[in-house]
């Protein structure tokens, strides 16, 4: 076969100028592919690297100076005043949480939860709710153990409750309640030494026996006092009895005149008429 030089020569140009083209497009692509990848790559690092949020909310739970320090069963108000407040202790807790809030939240009553560490983590967001209704948070440590601590046990399980009450639902809180009301055993001091209040009560609903509901209606009436504390529960087992039993311990309350706030309220409600006591003197 004869090989035809001039076509040869014609057709060469042509094959160089495809095969220049043919490289070039494939270097852009190349490039771009590159490019691409190291810019999601740079993208996922960017993403990995962001800190964990922070909560949207930022709540603060704090008490007038002169009661920082101080151990309260109850507070003085002025003659004729029926402030009361109800508290709910060892909580956040499955159901009755949400069960207790939906009660207050009928009958438009806020009132002040003493919530435990680890029950925050186990239904975080039952303490959600709780901020959500407006309702107050204080500290009831971690393990709600009732032993001797010391200074550094004393003040894990006050500041781990803290913190997860705060990464939680945003809030601070300077209220804290000893378990058991026990104040020789470590948390109170320490509680003290930062400055908290050491909140207590005046009314004890007992409901923790779990007693009837009847039984636990008159106990709480029987003992309400102008400026009153009153304790109950909503975790630390079967509730269902205090459930039934708080619509009427709010209606036989109310009928008697009170006027349910929380415990910064009732705090405050003090503070201002002694500070007017004082101005007038």
């Amino acid at each position: 076969m004869k090989i035809n030089k001039s076509f040869i020569l014609w057709q060469l140009p042509l094959i160089l100028i495809i095969t220049s083209v043919s490289i070039f497009a494939y270097s852009l692509l190349s490039n771009r592919y590159r490019v691409e990848a190291i810019g999601q790559g740079n993208k996922q690092d960017v993403q990995a690297a962001k800190p964990k949020p922070k909560p949207q909310q930022n709540i603060s739970f704090s008490v007038p100076t002169k009661f920082a320090s101080s151990t309260l069963y109850q507070t003085e108000l002025k003659k004729g005043e029926k402030y009361i407040a109800l508290t709910f202790d060892d909580g956040p807790w499955g159901n009755t949480t949400d069960q207790i809030l939906n009660i207050l939240r009928k009958n438009n009553i806020k009132a002040t939860f003493f919530m435990i560490g680890e029950n925050v983590k186990t239904y975080p967001q039952q303490a959600k709710n709780v901020i959500a209704d407006g309702n107050v948070i204080g500290n009831h440590t971690w393990h709600h153990w009732y032993r001797s601590m010391s200074p550094q046990l004393a003040a894990s399980e006050i500041e781990n409750t803290a913190n997860i009450i705060y990464q939680t639902t945003g809030a601070k809180t300077s209220l804290f309640r000893p378990p058991g009301g026990i104040l020789t055993n470590g948390v109170a001091t320490y509680a003290r030494n930062e400055k908290d209040a050491i909140v207590m009560w005046s009314d004890d609903s007992e409901d923790w026996r779990r007693p009837s509901t009847s039984t636990l209606v008159k106990r709480v009436v029987k003992q309400a006092t102008p400026g009153g504390i009153i304790l109950m529960h909503d975790g630390g087992g079967n509730r269902s009895n205090t459930v039934a039993a708080l619509p009427q311990i709010i209606n036989n309350l109310r009928q008697q005149g009170y006027k349910f706030v929380t415990i910064p309220q009732l705090l405050q409600i003090q503070n201002q008429e002694q500070v007017a006591i004082t101005a007038k003197k």
